[in-house]
């Protein structure tokens, strides 16, 4: 089944993709969700009109995100979290204890674009790839400190 996403779907595509999925995927969740459309040839010929028409506004948020990725390259995070006397975490850091770390820094960086490749229970340096936009993506080092 050929589809078209109306809105970002992680570990999926972005808003505008044109994608082949399966057909319970598309039938069961995406379309009656409203994360997704069929694609027909005048859904094709709308969408190809409305990206001609959002354009400027696409590539102001490619900029936007990247001047963010180039602000955040150096920025190295600390994140407190409670431990035990051999330095595992009572529970994990994860991306939301990460996005308040941002945001203490002074960055506006959401939740839901950080991506943890492993779970993270001890003290230590990690690190935490961003997906900002969908064509740019950043790794940002972080250090797990006891509190």
């Amino acid at each position: 089944m050929e589809i078209i996403l109306k809105e970002d779907v992680i570990n999926l595509g972005y808003k505008g993709d044109i994608l082949k999925v399966k057909d319970g995927y598309g039938r069961n969740f995406l379309i009656p969700t409203k994360k997704a459309i069929l694609a027909t040839t005048s859904a094709k010929k709308m969408l190809a009109e409305d990206l001609k028409q959002r354009a400027h506004k696409i590539e102001r948020i490619k900029n936007e995100s990247l001047e963010l990725a180039e602000k955040l390259k150096d920025v190295t995070l600390t994140v407190g979290a409670k431990t035990s006397t051999t330095g595992k975490i009572f529970g994990a850091v994860g991306p939301i204890q990460l996005a308040e770390a941002f945001e203490k820094a002074g960055y506006a960086v959401d939740r839901k674009v950080i991506v943890l490749k492993d779970a993270v229970k001890e003290i230590g340096t990690y690190t935490a790839t961003l997906k900002l936009h969908k064509e740019v993506t950043i790794d940002v080092a972080f250090e797990v400190v006891a509190e």
